[in-house]
């Protein structure tokens, strides 16, 4: 094998991606690694490096795990020639906002994550993190997925995770409500000044112990508890190599322009990056704020912030029923507010709050479909609206979701059809918002398959490109590969994913832009999408001829 210096092997590749600049496309005739052998080379594909640049033809040469060639590998060896004919190469997907959490132990192949080419996923969203947990709740944690962990640290969890194997990378943030619920508790009060500083102590150790940034779910309890300035304080202490503040707002409808102004004083006062989880206007009094909710990110940016949002590409959202009814209502946890729901005294309050909400999504209560619920006799109303339950039950829509919620202890999901498509577009087609699909990772089969996913679980990626691009044309492919690899890649600081270039790992994804699209339905929704035939994390072959190959090569990736 004919083997090559350092400075020539620098040398060299420095003229590739000078060519590459000044041509736009590879000159595919020049032959540099004639004779070399790899591991794997991926040929004949159009590669799109995730930088936004316009795609060129060229071979990737992939050893140890890592991108060491973008040339043509015509007469080059490998262990492994995967045919690109026809297909798009890209970096990996990186999902930076999802769910699966702890997840991952019930279902390490990742398959609804990874048969849509992502192949690194950010947990810890929404103000909620699988640690720490105090040590009252760790007996329960334990015995939920089948671990031992003693003290319920970031650490610990980060630990004992990198002892495991799985298909698509992990790495989380800290959840500022996770964080509130262990220093102060499920109740709306102001912490007290000891509080206050465990809360710091405890968000600083966190980092330090791995955690990529911190997020705020500031609709969910008991992050909502939190003030603007607590925010601001706890955001304070957090290191600069984690200075990130992703946050699902204050409130995503009828003051969402007041959550975004929230936010963007958040970040600034507290030094931090901020990214504005899930943005959208729900509702559709609210669908016009769209465009004013990109104004305020982009005069943010002009003032010397740096802003950015994601999105995934529904317009329904995936969350609590309980988030039909007002913040008060919620106040001390899921066990205070059905004793709420069972007051009759309360109830006329908490209908007119509910009623209100409900009619200003797209259908009303039949826009309100039910995915989960924890009460047996009631399996069998998932996928249904609440309105067809309501009839079923002979009772109105309040009283049936009343009664959904207090048979399941507060316990039911739902589905709410709150967004536009015409405002979806908008948002997706920003410069500054990325793709995620804001779910954990399923699969067809027990246990992932008991309850019904929201359909972005499967296809939020393929259908970016399908119905987005290929459709609706809101943006070149290049710039929406940009919003899924190397924009994701550069908010959270990870510099060696997110781009096809030398010694980057090959974290790679390969579709055929014809083919590729999504399959799940909100009714239907574990479904693999098509037109992606391979997937590769860290330079293992993960999805091959659209088949998962068993392999588990994914990897903790920490702050």
């Amino acid at each position: 094998m004919k083997k090559i210096n350092r400075r020539q092997f620098v040398g060299n590749t420095s003229l590739l991606t000078a060519s590459t600049l000044l041509l736009g496309s590879y000159n595919y005739s020049k032959i540099i690694f004639k004779g070399s052998s790899f591991d794997i080379i991926i040929r004949n594909g159009m590669v799109i490096d995730g930088n936004g640049t316009k795609e060129f033809r060229a071979d990737l040469g992939i050893k140890d795990g890592k991108i060491i060639a973008i040339e043509n590998l015509s007469d080059a060896s490998a262990d492994r020639i995967i045919n690109a004919e026809g297909l798009k190469v890209t970096p990996g997907f990186i999902d930076i906002h999802t769910h699966t959490d702890l997840g991952v132990l019930h279902n390490p192949k990742g398959e609804s994550k990874i048969r849509q080419g992502v192949t690194t996923e950010i947990s810890g969203n929404c103000g909620g993190s699988f640690g720490p947990v105090s040590r009252d709740k760790l007996d329960e944690v334990n015995e939920r997925y089948g671990i031992t962990l003693k003290d319920g640290s970031m650490g610990e969890f980060l630990n004992m995770l990198s002892n495991r194997k799985f298909s698509v990378n992990q790495t989380t943030l800290l959840g500022l409500g996770t964080i509130r619920e262990l220093c102060v508790g499920l109740n709306d009060r102001k912490p007290a000044p000891h509080e206050m500083k465990r809360m710091r102590y405890e968000t600083a150790k966190a980092i330090d112990e791995g955690a990529i940034g911190v997020s705020s779910g500031l609709e969910y309890t008991p992050g909502s508890f939190a003030s603007t300035e607590e925010l601001i304080e706890v955001c304070k202490i957090i290191p600069d190599k984690a200075k990130l503040y992703a946050t699902h707002m204050r409130n995503e409808d009828n003051t969402v322009v007041e959550a975004v102004e929230e936010a963007i004083r958040i970040a600034k006062e507290s030094g931090c990056r901020l990214e504005l989880s899930h943005l959208k206007a729900s509702g559709k009094s609210n669908w016009h704020k769209a465009e004013r909710l990109l104004e305020l990110m982009d005069e943010a940016v002009g003032s010397g912030l740096e802003v950015h949002a994601d999105r995934y590409t529904y317009v329904a959202y995936h969350t609590g029923l309980a988030n039909m009814f007002p913040l008060w209502s919620r106040d001390g946890g899921s066990t205070a507010f059905v004793k709420r729901l069972a007051d009759k005294s309360l109830l006329p309050d908490l209908r007119d709050f509910a009623e209100k909400k409900a009619s200003n999504l797209d259908g009303g209560w039949n826009g309100i479909v039910i995915t989960k619920t924890s009460f047996a006799e009631h399996e069998r109303f998932k996928g249904s609206s609440v309105l067809a339950i309501s009839e079923a039950l002979g009772k109105d829509p309040f009283e049936t979701a009343v009664e959904l919620l207090v048979n399941s202890e507060g316990r039911v999901s739902m589905v709410g059809f709150g967004m536009s498509e015409t405002s979806t577009e908008k948002i997706l087609a920003h410069p500054r918002v990325m793709i995620a699909s804001d779910a954990g990772a399923h699969a067809p089969y027990p246990p992932m398959s008991n309850s019904i996913a929201h359909p972005r679980a499967y296809g939020t990626f393929p259908r970016a490109i399908a119905k987005y691009v290929r459709e609706r044309n809101i943006c070149p492919l290049e710039e929406m590969i940009r919003k899924m690899t190397s924009m994701p890649a550069d908010k959270i600081g990870l510099k060696d994913r997110g781009r096809i270039a030398e010694n980057k790992w090959a974290d790679i994804t390969v579709f055929d832009y014809n083919k590729i699209r999504d399959k799940a339905t909100f009714i239907d929704s574990h479904q693999y999408p098509d037109g992606i035939p391979f997937v590769l994390v860290n330079g293992k072959i993960v999805i091959e001829n659209s088949e998962h190959t068993g392999a588990l090569p994914g990897k903790i990736l920490t702050s």
